[in-house]
């Protein structure tokens, strides 16, 4: 989402990683701190970093558990995850209580030792693990100890602009992703340019972020059971090697993001309803953001992304609440990370997410929280019918593929992993190396990453 300092700030971090690693209340070698004695009762101050906690859901999460909690001051330094920050804190000695932290990168901060294991805090605490959504535990456990509460779920589907088919008499149909022969085609017909540039793109692989989606989709599995890189799988290289062609066919990479750039989409005149793209792969938050384009002519549809074999599949992001070594307050912080995402504060922020939908006279556009329980609970007592048959459609597709979502294997080098392929689909992107070439040395990096990693 909103993580693309951190391949920047990972290599100036790198010693930092070192330097925390024997940080913390016991051994970086996976011995639980205190956090969360039974029957204990938090106070003190609670220093959070990484939670920016400014819209209606974030707030009512807050309240709850300073309602729940009056005895704990909660400092909330506000603003997204910088991995720089967080790891010169750890080093110091003087880090936060509770980092909301991307999930992919916890296995790399586990095994150099910046977070402790919080298996101690799900027992003491009574925390009932049961009611995350698997994939979301499972990016938050390495070596069978878990560091990391998972909230927010994301996953894709495709798109569309009703309007920009219907001027280039494309069907919704052909915006699909199991023939990417077809998809090449449509995507041609529905592509519009002026003066030798993109005016309309016609479908946007949404590169370089979600080569891992194309990956999968091609049957590739860039990070292997345990942990270690695949980023040169033949299928990931046919991959990248078919969202570059998708690319060059709609005025190539450098017109291509130039024209990208200039969309305002989080606007309410936006790709959309300015017919700058036709369609394309998008997280489920974004169907919120385009509640303010229906007043702008937006004709919203909605197709599954799939894998090649027809099968609707989708890669998951979100954020978990981790506690670095070194806290000075674990047994607020395991409270924290227990009560903000629990069903009764999800259903609370569900709640004030009502609030904000009567005063907009808008609808409900779901609330994909990580915490299964809490995501029925809340679909079953709010999500209605819209009035909007693009809509329900695109809801209906993004509620389907939260059980079929699946995410990257943990890694002790996730971090290092994501750093790497990211790199290399930069260059192949810009033409400076082959696909192959790219990822080739970024498997190497990668690799060698993860042995390093593994000998810790």
């Amino acid at each position: 989402m909103k993580h693309l300092r951190l391949p920047v700030m990972l290599a100036a971090g790198s010693l930092a990683l070192t330097a925390c690693a024997g940080v913390g209340n016991k051994d970086a070698g996976g011995g639980n701190a205190d956090s969360g004695s039974a029957g204990s009762t938090p106070t003190g101050t609670l220093n959070i970093m990484g939670f920016s906690g400014e819209d209606e859901v974030a707030q009512s999460r807050i309240t709850a558990f300073k309602a729940a909690f009056p005895g704990v001051t909660v400092k909330n330094n506000k603003g997204d995850f910088d991995a720089q920050q967080f790891l010169t804190a750890v080093s110091s000695g003087n880090p936060p209580d509770v980092v909301y932290m991307p999930r992919n990168l916890i296995g790399t901060y586990a095994a150099k030792g910046a977070i402790q294991p919080l298996d101690d805090c799900i027992k003491n605490s009574g925390i009932d693990t049961t009611q995350y959504r698997d994939a979301a535990m499972n990016e938050v456990r390495l070596k069978d100890k878990t560091y990391g509460i998972p909230e927010f779920y994301n996953v894709e589907v495709n798109l569309i602009s009703g309007k920009s088919l219907a001027s280039a008499g494309v069907p919704v149909s052909d915006i699909q992703t199991t023939d990417w022969d077809r998809l090449e085609a449509t995507a041609k017909k529905l592509y519009v340019a002026k003066n030798g540039r993109p005016a309309r793109i016609g479908y946007d692989p949404k590169m370089p972020d979600f080569f891992p989606l194309w990956a999968m989709a091609n049957g590739a599995e860039l990070v292997k059971s345990g942990g270690a890189p695949n980023l040169n799988d033949p299928k990931a290289v046919e991959a990248l090697q078919y969202t570059i062609k998708l690319i060059n066919d709609q005025g190539g990479w450098s017109n291509f993001k130039t024209f990208r750039d200039t969309f305002d989409i989080f606007g309410a005149k936006n790709q959309f309803t300015k017919d700058q793209l036709a369609a394309f792969p998008i997280e489920n938050w974004y169907v919120n953001v385009l509640l303010d384009a229906r007043a702008n002519g937006l004709q919203l549809q909605s197709t599954p992304f799939t894998d090649r074999k027809g099968q609707p599949i989708s890669m998951i992001g979100g954020s978990a609440w981790v506690v670095p070594k070194g806290s000075k307050n674990a047994e607020a912080a395991c409270q924290w990370a227990k009560t903000v995402t629990s069903a009764d504060t999800w259903m609370k922020a569900a709640e004030a997410r009502m609030q904000t939908v009567a005063k907009d006279k808008s609808f409900f556009t779901g609330l994909f929280t990580g915490n299964k329980t809490a995501d029925d609970q809340i679909k079953a007592k709010y999500l209605k019918p819209t009035g909007d048959a693009g809509f329900d459609a695109a809801i209906k597709n993004y509620y389907d593929i939260l059980d079929k979502a699946k995410a990257l294997n943990p890694s002790a080098a996730g971090a290092e992993i994501d750093a790497a392929w990211k790199s290399a689909v930069a260059k192949a992107l810009a033409g400076s190396a082959t696909p192959q070439a790219a990822l080739d040395q970024a498997q190497a990096e990668a690799k060698a990453a993860f042995d390093k990693a593994s000998q810790g």
